[in-house]
Protein backbone atom coordinates (compact mmCIF):
# COMPACT_ATOMS: atom_id res chain seq x y z
CA UNK A 1 0.00 0.00 0.00
CA UNK A 2 1.15 3.45 -1.10
CA UNK A 3 2.24 6.26 1.27
CA UNK A 4 -0.72 8.31 0.21
CA UNK A 5 -3.27 5.24 0.69
CA UNK A 6 -2.22 5.21 4.18
CA UNK A 7 -2.90 8.39 4.49
CA UNK A 8 -6.09 8.55 3.15
CA UNK A 9 -7.12 6.00 5.32
CA UNK A 10 -6.57 7.20 8.39
CA UNK A 11 -8.11 10.94 7.71
CA UNK A 12 -11.17 8.76 7.05
CA UNK A 13 -10.39 7.20 10.36
CA UNK A 14 -10.06 10.23 12.14
CA UNK A 15 -13.51 11.54 10.54
CA UNK A 16 -15.55 8.88 11.41
CA UNK A 17 -14.74 9.19 15.04
CA UNK A 18 -14.74 12.99 14.80
CA UNK A 19 -18.42 12.91 13.41
CA UNK A 20 -19.24 9.96 16.00
CA UNK A 21 -17.79 11.93 18.96
CA UNK A 22 -19.93 14.50 17.88
CA UNK A 23 -22.79 12.98 17.43
CA UNK A 24 -22.65 11.38 20.70
CA UNK A 25 -22.55 15.16 22.32
CA UNK A 26 -25.29 16.40 20.21
CA UNK A 27 -27.19 13.48 21.78
CA UNK A 28 -26.58 14.03 25.36
CA UNK A 29 -26.98 17.72 24.98
CA UNK A 30 -30.57 16.74 23.71
CA UNK A 31 -31.25 14.79 26.67
CA UNK A 32 -29.80 16.97 28.78
CA UNK A 33 -32.42 19.94 27.58
CA UNK A 34 -35.44 17.19 27.61
CA UNK A 35 -34.30 16.05 31.37
CA UNK A 36 -34.33 19.44 32.10
CA UNK A 37 -36.93 21.31 30.92
CA UNK A 38 -39.01 18.19 32.54
CA UNK A 39 -37.53 19.11 35.40
CA UNK A 40 -38.74 22.81 35.10
CA UNK A 41 -42.31 22.13 34.09
CA UNK A 42 -42.40 19.19 36.78
CA UNK A 43 -41.54 21.78 39.77
CA UNK A 44 -44.40 24.68 37.91
CA UNK A 45 -46.78 21.68 38.30
CA UNK A 46 -46.33 21.45 42.08
CA UNK A 47 -46.38 25.26 42.64
CA UNK A 48 -48.59 26.33 45.14
CA UNK A 49 -51.05 28.99 45.63
CA UNK A 50 -50.11 30.86 48.98
CA UNK A 51 -51.85 34.27 48.37
CA UNK A 52 -55.66 35.03 47.73
CA UNK A 53 -56.10 38.82 46.79
CA UNK A 54 -59.87 40.26 47.60
CA UNK A 55 -60.56 43.50 46.26
CA UNK A 56 -62.96 45.41 44.30
CA UNK A 57 -66.21 47.69 45.57
CA UNK A 58 -68.19 45.29 48.25
CA UNK A 59 -69.91 47.13 50.53
CA UNK A 60 -72.34 44.33 51.18
CA UNK A 61 -70.11 41.08 50.69
CA UNK A 62 -67.07 40.09 52.66
CA UNK A 63 -63.84 38.63 52.08
CA UNK A 64 -65.15 35.55 54.67
CA UNK A 65 -67.43 34.85 52.48
CA UNK A 66 -65.47 34.76 49.35
CA UNK A 67 -63.26 32.27 50.90
CA UNK A 68 -65.53 29.99 51.91
CA UNK A 69 -67.51 29.74 48.63
CA UNK A 70 -64.36 28.77 47.18
CA UNK A 71 -63.16 26.66 49.90
CA UNK A 72 -64.39 23.55 48.27
CA UNK A 73 -62.35 24.15 45.05
CA UNK A 74 -58.63 22.79 44.71
CA UNK A 75 -57.07 26.19 44.29
CA UNK A 76 -53.65 24.60 46.12
CA UNK A 77 -51.61 24.11 42.58
CA UNK A 78 -50.83 27.28 40.41
CA UNK A 79 -51.34 25.79 37.11
CA UNK A 80 -54.49 23.63 37.88
CA UNK A 81 -56.24 26.46 39.85
CA UNK A 82 -59.48 26.78 37.22
CA UNK A 83 -60.74 30.20 37.26
CA UNK A 84 -64.11 29.91 35.53
CA UNK A 85 -65.10 27.37 38.74
CA UNK A 86 -63.72 30.14 41.00
CA UNK A 87 -65.68 32.92 39.48
CA UNK A 88 -68.99 30.66 38.94
CA UNK A 89 -68.99 30.07 43.02
CA UNK A 90 -68.01 33.85 44.16
CA UNK A 91 -70.82 34.96 41.47
CA UNK A 92 -73.30 33.21 43.29
CA UNK A 93 -72.61 34.62 46.27
CA UNK A 94 -76.24 36.61 47.27
CA UNK A 95 -74.61 40.34 47.12
CA UNK A 96 -72.55 40.00 43.96
CA UNK A 97 -72.80 41.91 40.78
CA UNK A 98 -69.77 40.62 38.88
CA UNK A 99 -66.67 39.22 39.44
CA UNK A 100 -63.42 38.81 37.43
CA UNK A 101 -60.63 36.27 38.51
CA UNK A 102 -56.88 35.27 37.22
CA UNK A 103 -53.80 33.87 38.25
CA UNK A 104 -50.99 36.09 38.75
CA UNK A 105 -47.20 34.18 38.81
CA UNK A 106 -45.64 33.29 41.14
CA UNK A 107 -48.14 32.04 43.45
CA UNK A 108 -51.35 34.61 43.53
CA UNK A 109 -54.80 34.16 42.96
CA UNK A 110 -56.37 37.77 42.32
CA UNK A 111 -60.45 38.03 43.13
CA UNK A 112 -61.94 41.50 42.21
CA UNK A 113 -65.98 41.92 42.84
CA UNK A 114 -68.54 44.31 42.23
CA UNK A 115 -72.07 44.41 44.63
CA UNK A 116 -75.31 45.09 44.09
CA UNK A 117 -76.16 48.95 43.54
CA UNK A 118 -79.81 48.16 45.41
CA UNK A 119 -81.86 51.13 44.43
CA UNK A 120 -85.49 49.83 46.15
CA UNK A 121 -86.80 47.10 48.36
CA UNK A 122 -89.15 44.59 45.88
CA UNK A 123 -92.40 43.16 46.73
CA UNK A 124 -91.06 42.85 50.56
CA UNK A 125 -88.27 39.91 49.95
CA UNK A 126 -86.10 40.99 47.09
CA UNK A 127 -83.98 44.33 45.80
CA UNK A 128 -83.98 46.07 42.82
CA UNK A 129 -80.70 47.18 41.21
CA UNK A 130 -79.41 49.64 39.28
CA UNK A 131 -79.93 48.23 36.00
CA UNK A 132 -83.87 47.38 36.72
CA UNK A 133 -83.43 43.38 37.66
CA UNK A 134 -84.48 41.78 41.50
CA UNK A 135 -82.18 40.09 43.34
CA UNK A 136 -82.67 38.40 46.22
CA UNK A 137 -79.82 38.95 49.56
CA UNK A 138 -79.42 39.21 53.13
CA UNK A 139 -81.20 42.78 54.15
CA UNK A 140 -79.49 43.18 57.24
CA UNK A 141 -76.36 43.93 55.63
CA UNK A 142 -78.06 46.97 54.17
CA UNK A 143 -77.20 49.84 55.93
CA UNK A 144 -79.39 52.81 54.66
CA UNK A 145 -82.99 52.78 53.85
CA UNK A 146 -84.53 52.08 50.44
CA UNK A 147 -87.82 53.06 48.83
CA UNK A 148 -90.66 50.28 48.64
CA UNK A 149 -91.77 48.95 45.41
CA UNK A 150 -94.00 46.48 44.82
CA UNK A 151 -95.90 45.55 41.38
CA UNK A 152 -96.21 42.16 39.84
CA UNK A 153 -93.75 39.78 38.19
CA UNK A 154 -91.64 41.24 35.31
CA UNK A 155 -92.45 44.96 35.66
CA UNK A 156 -89.53 45.62 37.71
CA UNK A 157 -87.51 47.62 35.16
CA UNK A 158 -90.79 49.89 33.89
CA UNK A 159 -91.80 50.26 38.08
CA UNK A 160 -87.35 51.44 38.15
CA UNK A 161 -88.07 53.89 35.10
CA UNK A 162 -91.00 55.36 36.63
CA UNK A 163 -89.36 56.01 39.59
CA UNK A 164 -86.64 57.56 38.62
CA UNK A 165 -88.81 60.16 36.57
CA UNK A 166 -91.40 60.85 39.12
CA UNK A 167 -89.04 61.08 41.66
CA UNK A 168 -86.70 63.68 39.96
CA UNK A 169 -90.10 66.00 39.40
CA UNK A 170 -90.42 65.58 43.28
CA UNK A 171 -87.20 67.25 43.99
CA UNK A 172 -88.37 69.73 43.28
CA UNK A 173 -90.53 70.62 45.94
CA UNK A 174 -88.03 68.68 47.97
CA UNK A 175 -90.17 65.48 48.35
CA UNK A 176 -89.36 61.63 47.42
CA UNK A 177 -91.26 58.43 46.67
CA UNK A 178 -91.13 56.34 49.96
CA UNK A 179 -93.54 53.53 48.39
CA UNK A 180 -94.51 52.37 44.64
CA UNK A 181 -97.07 50.69 44.04
CA UNK A 182 -97.93 49.12 40.45
CA UNK A 183 -101.29 47.28 40.68
CA UNK A 184 -102.13 44.06 38.73
CA UNK A 185 -104.20 46.50 36.27
CA UNK A 186 -101.35 48.85 35.51
CA UNK A 187 -102.71 51.27 38.08
CA UNK A 188 -99.95 53.68 39.83
CA UNK A 189 -99.81 54.77 43.77
CA UNK A 190 -97.11 56.83 45.60
CA UNK A 191 -96.45 57.56 49.35
CA UNK A 192 -94.50 60.38 49.43
CA UNK A 193 -91.88 60.77 52.14
CA UNK A 194 -93.96 63.26 53.96
CA UNK A 195 -96.50 60.24 54.09
CA UNK A 196 -99.07 61.80 52.23
CA UNK A 197 -100.60 58.77 49.00
CA UNK A 198 -100.60 59.87 46.13
CA UNK A 199 -103.55 57.94 43.20
CA UNK A 200 -102.42 58.24 39.88
CA UNK A 201 -104.40 55.88 37.95
CA UNK A 202 -103.00 54.03 34.64
CA UNK A 203 -102.18 57.26 32.59
CA UNK A 204 -100.64 60.59 32.36
CA UNK A 205 -98.50 60.01 35.81
CA UNK A 206 -95.96 62.74 34.93
CA UNK A 207 -98.69 65.72 34.11
CA UNK A 208 -100.52 64.53 37.36
CA UNK A 209 -97.61 64.65 39.51
CA UNK A 210 -96.98 68.03 38.03
CA UNK A 211 -100.70 69.31 38.83
CA UNK A 212 -100.27 67.71 42.13
CA UNK A 213 -96.88 69.67 43.01
CA UNK A 214 -98.78 72.72 41.97
CA UNK A 215 -101.81 72.53 44.12
CA UNK A 216 -100.07 70.85 47.33
CA UNK A 217 -99.37 74.53 48.93
CA UNK A 218 -102.59 74.79 48.34
CA UNK A 219 -104.13 72.27 50.15
CA UNK A 220 -101.35 72.11 52.94
CA UNK A 221 -103.10 75.71 53.39
CA UNK A 222 -106.37 74.29 53.74
CA UNK A 223 -105.95 71.70 56.14
CA UNK A 224 -107.56 72.42 59.85
CA UNK A 225 -105.14 72.44 63.03
CA UNK A 226 -104.78 68.66 64.16
CA UNK A 227 -105.37 67.29 60.87
CA UNK A 228 -102.99 65.94 58.17
CA UNK A 229 -103.35 65.17 54.71
CA UNK A 230 -103.70 61.38 54.20
CA UNK A 231 -104.19 60.95 50.53
CA UNK A 232 -104.69 62.86 46.79
CA UNK A 233 -106.68 61.34 44.49
CA UNK A 234 -105.41 62.97 41.22
CA UNK A 235 -107.35 60.38 38.66
CA UNK A 236 -109.59 63.81 37.86
CA UNK A 237 -109.76 65.70 34.50
CA UNK A 238 -110.56 69.01 36.52
CA UNK A 239 -110.16 68.45 39.83
CA UNK A 240 -108.82 66.43 42.90
CA UNK A 241 -110.47 64.28 45.56
CA UNK A 242 -108.76 64.52 49.45
CA UNK A 243 -108.86 62.60 52.05
CA UNK A 244 -107.99 64.03 55.60
CA UNK A 245 -106.43 62.05 59.05
CA UNK A 246 -106.19 63.15 62.08
CA UNK A 247 -102.66 64.43 62.99
CA UNK A 248 -100.60 62.64 65.91
CA UNK A 249 -99.77 64.71 69.12
CA UNK A 250 -96.10 64.43 68.02
CA UNK A 251 -96.58 66.30 64.72
CA UNK A 252 -98.78 69.31 65.77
Amino acid sequence: MTKAATQSLKQVHWSFWLGLTFFFFVVVGLLSVVWFVSKRVSAEETAPVTQVVISGEMPYTKEQDILLAIEPLNIGNFFKVDVNQVQARVDDLPWVYSVAVRKHWPNELKIYVVDQSPVARWNGDFFINQQGVAFQANAERMFHPLPQFFGPEGSEEIALENYRNLNNLLSYNKLSIAELVLTERFSWQLTLSDGVQLNLGREERVQRVQRFMDIYPQIKAYREDKQLIDYIDLRYDTGVAVGWKPASEERV
